[in-house]
């Protein structure tokens, strides 16, 4: 069976700049995703996403394919210990009055990856906090409880 394609949409009052800051930039990401994304987010480069603590354990390891500040980003997507059960991830930001929408498309699953499964719920809690945060100041508790809402619109469909 093929793994689906998520695709996640959110409209946050923000700036284009403000939401390409807060996704590659890892004193953001630590506050409302709770991992430390590293990398210089040029095309070619690698990309590390860390626990934060003192550890510092690589939990999600890739490179990123396409890089146009502040537009678009693709990057894949591997567990670091599992580096073939690669997928794609794709953030399109696109600015609409005064805020912007925001896509974040995570696809092209292996056959028989987990991956889908374990992202089918991070997603839409990693991109609620991140609404809070950047519309508040304040992020959630990213990974409290087992339901995240916040309009947050996913859609299903088969990977290419």
């Amino acid at each position: 069976m093929t793994n689906p394609d998520f695709i996640y949409t959110t409209y946050i009052k923000t700036t284009p700049e403000k939401l390409w800051a807060a996704i590659t930039n890892r004193e953001f990401t630590r506050q409302y995703w709770g991992y430390d994304n590293v990398s210089d987010w040029k095309k070619g480069s690698k990309w590390h996403s860390f626990t934060n603590d003192a550890k510092r354990t690589a939990v999600i390891a890739g490179e990123v394919l396409e890089s146009m500040p502040p537009k678009r980003l693709v990057l894949t997507w591997a567990n670091p210990g599992n580096a073939a059960d690669v997928s794609r991830v794709t953030f399109e930001i696109e600015p609409i009055g005064n805020m912007v929408r925001l896509n974040v498309i995570h696809g092209n699953f292996k056959k028989d990856s987990d991956m889908a499964s374990r992202v089918a719920m991070g997603w839409p809690r990693v991109l609620c906090s991140l609404k809070s945060f950047l519309e508040t100041g304040e992020a959630l508790d990213t990974w409290a409880g087992h339901e995240s809402s916040c309009g947050t619109h996913v859609a299903k469909g088969v990977a290419a």
